[in-house]
């Protein structure tokens, strides 16, 4: 009896040895393939990752600027009136298709978080972004404090979203009076415009205006505001049609550099080589 107790014990031993084996080796070979997916996984996933900041940098890469033709002269595309999340975008794809940039003078009130994201691809692509006040109301009637307020709006939310600030000032409706300048303590800038805020100035007036009125060192008034289709079909056409004209394509700040010229207060510039208050 005490030798097949002994026997007994030993067989178990043996079976409980196997069994511990048995199950570690099971541990070991599930702990194993759990480490490779997870490696599997975070492989993929820093791959995607890669993939995903290589599309946002194609995508929000500054304009390739085609500089591929005879220039001679410089001039400045600027859009009043965004930005909005239609139209804005409308005017920046006609900008990459051809290759220039621009000037974009924003109204405060119209800032949201979902436009936003547009003045942030503008300034990614290489455009500029300026101050087009708050409310868009006649700054010329407001106290100094409000003037200042009205700017300050707009400085302030261009360099949370850019973290730089605006550089020039369009006053709305160009309504001046010469105090402003000490409010707000950057260049103001006018601009040659064609009525394109208004629906009933067709494109081909648009066209016929901007072409006519161009000239070395201008700076051209057009507005982006929401449902502008018109002038993004106009832009179409004048961009291409001044290139062959021997017209560059910049920024306001570029203008100015391009010409020698430091900005001075009390004009309203139309054209960086103007001396007088209005051109």
């Amino acid at each position: 009896m005490k030798m097949t107790k002994m026997i007994l014990a030993a067989l178990l031993s043996t079976a409980m040895l196997a069994g511990c084996t048995g199950d570690g080796s099971s541990a070991t070979e599930s702990g194993t393939g759990e480490s490779s997916s997870a490696q599997t996984e975070n492989t993929s996933d820093e791959s995607a990752a890669e993939s995903d900041a290589d599309d946002t940098a194609e995508q929000f890469g500054p304009i390739q600027r085609d500089l591929d033709y005879e220039w001679d002269k410089v001039i400045a595309l600027t859009f009043d009136d965004g930005p909005n999340t239609t139209t804005t975008y409308d005017v920046l794809e006609v900008l990459k298709k051809h290759g220039v940039v621009a000037s974009l003078f924003l109204i405060g009130n119209n800032i949201s978080d979902e436009s936003e994201k547009a003045v942030k691809y503008a300034y990614d692509l290489g455009c500029e972004i300026d101050n087009h006040s708050r409310s868009h109301d006649y700054m010329n009637e407001m106290s100094a404090e409000d003037c200042a307020a009205e700017y300050k709006y707009v400085d302030d939310k261009v360099f949370e979203i850019t973290g730089e600030h605006t550089k020039f000032f369009r006053p709305p409706y160009l309504a001046i009076d010469f105090p402003m300048w000490d409010y707000i303590d950057v260049p103001f800038i006018a601009g040659i415009g064609c009525d394109d805020w208004n629906e009933k100035v067709d494109v081909d007036r648009r066209v016929a205006v901007v072409e006519k009125k161009a000239k070395d060192g201008a700076i051209i008034l057009m507005h982006d505001a929401e449902g502008n289709s018109q002038t993004v079909e106009a832009i179409d056409r004048i961009i291409p049609d001044l290139k062959a004209q021997g017209y560059k394509f910049v920024t306001v700040s570029e203008l100015f550099e391009e010409k020698g010229i430091t900005p001075a207060k009390e004009i309203l510039y139309s054209n960086v080589e103007q001396t007088g208050t209005w051109s």
